[in-house]
């Protein structure tokens, strides 16, 4: 998968979907400038973090999803207002949503994700690879029989991948809808080592995995087919 460099026009078609990726780990100047384009509850809400890195990051994912909103809107960041569904997703607030510009983030470790579409529920899901010791019992707790079978029967060094690969794409279709991770059991992921996966009786929806960087594996979930994707290094 290649990661493009940034258009100078944030031009976004109908038919496209835009998925950004950018760093989490950012410069003192970059954090101060980025702080400045936040709303105060933001600001208050990274000042409850207890360690500064969690703090960073979620001011520069906050930032730089500002200012990629912004681009499209064609406002400044510090313009951009959000409101705010039940389990804490943010949208884009009233005066902004007849734009049809719909957006979903993603982060992990010192790595996020945006991905905006106009119109169409969208949901992006990202995981850093790490070693669990109970993936096979968190599998067992968590993804269908056919799935939890599928992973057990893996080899041990293929095992984690498998179960990060099936948690981002449910995850990506639950984010896009709006459901909880109560749901989590009841989308069926079709996947294998080798082949790439689908989601199960679900033909109003696309689902496609995504490279996002060494040890870290992603996926975007879209209502409808027929669109074209475009990957952005911010």
């Amino acid at each position: 998968m290649i990661w493009l460099s940034p258009p100078k026009d944030f031009i976004l078609l109908p038919n496209e979907v835009h998925v950004w990726r950018f760093q989490l780990d950012i410069t003192e100047s970059q954090l101060e400038s980025l702080s400045a384009i936040l709303s105060d509850d933001e600001l208050a809400r990274a000042n409850r973090f207890y360690f500064p890195e969690h703090r960073q990051r979620f001011i520069a994912g906050r930032g730089v999803l500002r200012q990629i909103l912004g681009g499209y809107l064609g406002i400044l960041p510090e313009q951009v207002k959000f409101d705010y569904e039940a389990r804490g997703k943010p949208f884009l607030a009233e005066g902004l949503q007849q734009s049809g510009l719909l957006f979903n983030l993603s982060h992990s470790h010192n790595l996020a994700l945006c991905a905006v579409n106009y119109t169409r529920q969208i949901g992006v899901d990202l995981e850093s690879l790490r070693v669990m010791e109970d993936v096979e019992a968190l599998a067992q707790r968590f993804f269908l029989p056919q799935e939890y079978n599928l992973l057990r029967s893996l080899p041990d060094e293929q095992k984690q991948k498998t179960f990060f690969r099936y948690w981002t794409c449910k995850e990506a279709y639950l984010k896009a809808t709006g459901d909880g991770i109560s749901q989590l059991e009841q989308i069926e992921i079709a996947l294998t080592p080798t082949e790439p996966a689908r989601l199960v009786k679900l033909p109003a929806w696309s689902l496609v995995e995504l490279v996002p960087d060494n040890n870290y594996v992603a996926a975007l979930a879209v209502a409808g087919c027929g669109w074209q994707l475009k990957c952005w290094q911010y």
